[in-house]
């Protein structure tokens, strides 16, 4: 389980190791990363983590970007999957062991456990933080798939309330 003072470490951190990555792949201008940066600093003052997105300000507040742009330059140079989480049951087993607030912070979840791969659902998987994170606490190899923030929120939402372990 991460503290609060973890968590909020690892948003941050999450949140700034994303904004570079799309603009070194031509998502996003340096000036949209300073205003969107500019903005998450408010939001998060707030302390409501579903509010504590970048790729959230930049997609839908600011609309310099779209998720599906996003997921599609994952797709073709990470080369990694897209999965629907409308359609996906997380098993029991796996729901015990993360905490809901590492998954906020990284607008990531853990889906599935196939052959020892740990498989991953991600908004954020252009931030190496959060990369780090999961290959980290996984403790095996991972398989990662794209995911929008939406599907994300629905999806804890459903699971377990922001904050709760």
């Amino acid at each position: 389980m991460t503290s609060a003072k973890e968590t909020r470490h690892l948003m941050m951190r999450a949140n700034r190791l994303l904004g570079p990555a799309l603009v070194e792949r031509d998502l996003i201008s340096l000036q949209d990363l300073e205003r969107a940066t500019e903005r998450l600093l408010e939001l998060t003052a707030r302390g409501e983590p579903r509010e504590c997105t970048l790729l959230g300000v930049l997609a839908h507040e600011l609309k310099v970007v779209r998720e599906t742009d996003v997921l599609r330059r994952s797709v073709e140079i990470d080369g990694i999957g897209l999965v629907d989480l409308r359609a996906v049951e997380i098993p029991e087993e796996l729901r015990k062991e993360f905490d809901s607030g590492e998954c906020w912070a990284t607008w990531t979840v853990p889906f599935d456990r196939e052959s020892g791969f740990t498989c991953l659902a991600s908004a954020y998987h252009l931030s190496p933080a959060v990369r780090a994170h999961w290959e980290k606490r996984a403790g095996g190899p991972v398989l990662w798939y794209g995911t929008t923030l939406g599907e994300i929120a629905e999806l804890l939402g459903k699971a377990v309330p922001a904050g709760a372990a």
